[in-house]
């Protein structure tokens, strides 16, 4: 892992027990390093590890969304300038541009559900697309949930975040292994599914608009 994700799981560690407000603690964390291009996946994966996959995955979810539109909004005002700089030159987004003005809740879900972009860039990103609030907002939650919901179980799968940041998994015995061994290929494969279908999905409607 990255220090920075070395540094986050160890967080996440240190909150471990606050109650409501470590969780609080860990959502603001959430969003400002995500807002700052930090990728999310060990937060994630330490949401499962604090919270279980039930109540991290709401976490996530809070954080997330408070991520993506505090980035999407910052994109439309004052960051406008340097995230279209950052854009310039790049062809697909002018599709994708197309695309949302037409059909904004579908083509973010898409994108969303099919990781074609990190998480942090696509925030950003989409601010300077026609695409409305309102198609955004619910778009992006229901487009990461599957993959929310498969980091934040695995990471409730271990025990501490030194054997997540290794990328152990903890010896739970023949029937534990079994669950762990099931549930991660049910969780996995569905989120492939929903990913496979999304692509497809996608450069239909982003070549739909082209034309």
């Amino acid at each position: 892992m990255l220090p920075v994700d070395t540094w986050l799981l160890g967080l996440v560690e240190r909150i471990r027990g606050m109650g409501l407000t470590g969780a609080v603690l860990y959502v603001a964390v959430y969003a400002v390093a995500t807002m700052l291009m930090v990728p999310a996946t060990a937060l994630n994966l330490g949401a499962g590890f604090v919270y279980g996959p039930v109540y991290g995955t709401l976490l996530v979810v809070v954080a997330s969304n408070l991520s993506s539109l505090a980035s999407f909004l910052l994109g439309r005002t004052v960051l406008r300038e340097r995230v279209a700089r950052r854009l310039a030159g790049q062809p697909r987004f002018t599709a994708v541009d197309t695309a949302v003005a037409a059909r904004g809740f579908r083509v973010v879900l898409l994108l969303r559900l099919s990781p074609i972009f990190p998480f942090s860039f696509l925030n950003y990103s989409l601010s300077l697309t026609r695409v409305r609030l309102r198609d955004y907002a619910p778009a992006t939650t229901l487009g990461l949930l599957p993959a929310t919901m498969l980091y934040v179980y695995l990471g409730s799968l271990v025990t501490s975040a030194a054997q997540l940041s290794q990328g152990e998994r903890p010896d739970t015995g023949l029937s534990g292994q079994l669950f762990f061994w099931g549930g991660l290929a049910a969780t996995a494969l569905a989120t492939v599914y929903i990913t496979r279908l999304a692509r497809r999905a996608l450069a239909t409607t982003l070549n739909e608009s082209s034309t």
